[in-house]
């Protein structure tokens, strides 16, 4: 029974067609079972893969029915099929998307091979097959087929190819979005050929990757309000971790100068088109480096990623747009750029009476409970200059009171050395001179939980077992932290559901 298309997105059948559907196929299943042939066989002899014989055969230098003599045993997806009389055609895909032609003759393969295929054959189905490799009439690189098997048997239907996906069912089923969208298996190649530049760039520079838990008693490491948990081994409430800055510190302390960790984080926030609750984060540390040497090697490992993806430092969009992120990046002071944009000196010693005046007239909203006057700079700068930053751009030196595990700058009071990298008018990364002094740091998170008992969920705790650790001497240190789905943003142009490979959905 031949299949009717189906529309672009699966979910569209109505109930009473795919069920019609997946009816027939699993009474193809059910036949090939009675008959003895197992629909899903646990190994099949294949010698070789769709990619490499491709590679092996370069179509343009062999003339159209061209015999090789090479033959061949391999299996993929069938993503099309034309039974017509003695001769059936398929086209065969690879997981890369790779694809090759299968041509099944009545005299290869025998009448009840031939009537087989028809009867049995799906689009989806994965199957095998075995012959020579050859040149089809229309020049097409193909497997002149001897035999054939199921290899497993798709029962629903694959949507149509020749329409896209709607946004929602390729975030909602991405592997039919892999299977149908080139874009899709390239977003996830490019983000493997990222993580791998950057652990060569690490490599390089003498750092060792590490792990820390996820799990834990205490969260920290940054401002966020975490997902909590309950162990029953240990009959405790845990944390998934915001960050996994304060065990990276820990190590540094134990003498692992220069670490960094590729993991995942989870923030139980919003989501919207550059956040998500669960998302993949770079950290690293650089004993006796500094927020300026990080900004550096920060900068190095973007545009290495760049290159390991584009080949260059410009990249391409999936919108055709050419983005350039060479060159030194621009750095600029997060006070002075705040003034110059507001028409307002604005200043560590600005009465917070007066940032509040700002914030209202700018109609920029801050919880008045939990406000400090680095809280209001912070979201002010957002409002004025934040959305005009296009270029790569290191925002320098933050309020003190919104950055508790960050050294005071070295010149200007009520100022840490802090940045944030932006691209595209959102954030990408962030890094610190670190805050070492053990007193200082007791008297940082003393501080945050005031926040905290003022209701501010972000704030963080004091960690007892943190500073047991600082108080056993960290040595100067440059910290940094970027993630990784935003990264591929910059790379790619894309929102963050579509880098992430299977991202949370309701």
């Amino acid at each position: 029974m031949a299949e009717q298309p189906t529309p672009a997105d699966p979910t569209e059948l109505t109930e009473a067609e795919a069920s019609e559907q997946k009816q027939v196929r699993l009474g193809k299943r059910k036949r090939m079972l009675e008959e003895g042939v197992n629909p899903y066989p646990v190994s099949l002899p294949i010698t070789h893969s769709i990619p490499e014989v491709v590679a092996a055969h370069p179509v343009a230098e062999l003339e159209p029915g061209a015999e090789t003599g090479d033959v061949v045993a391999l299996a993929g997806r069938v993503i099309h099929v034309r039974n017509t009389g003695k001769l059936c055609f398929a086209a065969l895909q690879a997981g890369g998307g790779e694809r090759i032609q299968l041509m099944l003759s009545q005299a290869n393969v025998g009448e009840d091979a031939l009537q087989r295929w028809k009867e049995l054959v799906d689009l989806g189905d994965h199957v095998f097959a075995k012959g020579e490799v050859v040149v089809s009439k229309r020049g097409e690189l193909s497997i002149m087929v001897d035999e054939w098997q199921m290899a497993s048997k798709a029962l629903r239907p694959l949507p149509n190819l020749h329409s896209e996906l709607n946004e929602e069912t390729r975030v909602r089923a991405r592997y039919l979005d892999l299977i149908t969208r080139e874009a899709a298996r390239q977003t996830v190649r490019t983000r493997a050929l990222t993580n791998a530049s950057l652990r060569d760039t690490f490599a390089k520079h003498g750092f060792l990757e590490v792990e820390t838990p996820m799990l834990q008693v205490m969260h920290g490491g940054a401002a966020a309000r975490p997902f909590a948990t309950h162990s029953n081994a240990f009959d405790t409430e845990l944390y998934l971790r915001i960050a996994p800055e304060l065990y990276l510190k820990r190590a540094v302390v134990g003498g692992l100068e220069r670490v960094f960790e590729i993991n995942r984080n989870f923030r139980n926030e919003g989501a919207d088109s550059t956040h998500s609750p669960e998302f993949a984060m770079l950290e690293a540390y650089e004993a006796y480096g500094d927020y300026n040497s990080i900004a550096d090697l920060t900068q190095e490992l973007i545009q290495n990623a760049a290159m390991a993806v584009a080949g260059s430092h410009v990249v391409t969009w999936h919108d055709g747009t050419q983005f350039d992120l060479g060159g030194d990046w621009d750095r600029l002071s997060m006070y002075p750029s705040l003034s110059d944009a507001a028409g307002v000196k604005i200043t560590p010693e600005t009465p917070i009476e007066e940032l509040a005046a700002l914030a209202e007239k700018a109609g920029v909203e801050v919880n008045a409970k939990t406000a400090t006057p680095g809280k209001y700079v912070e979201e002010l700068w957002e409002h004025f200059v934040k959305e005009h930053l296009e270029r790569p751009t290191f925002v320098m030196d933050f309020p003190l009171d919104t950055s508790p595990l960050t050294a005071n700058h070295r010149e200007i009071p009520g100022v840490v050395e802090k940045w944030d990298l932006y691209v595209r008018g959102f954030e990408l990364a962030t890094g610190y001179s670190e805050l070492v002094d053990p007193v200082e740091q007791r008297a940082r998170f003393v501080e945050q939980a005031k926040l905290a008992g003022r209701g501010d969920d972000e704030a963080m705790p004091l960690d007892e077992e943190f500073l047991a650790a600082l108080e056993h001497a960290m040595p100067p240190s440059g910290g940094m932290g970027m993630g990784i789905d935003r990264l591929l943003m910059t790379l790619t142009g894309l929102g963050i559901r579509e880098t992430v490979l299977f991202p949370l959905v309701k």
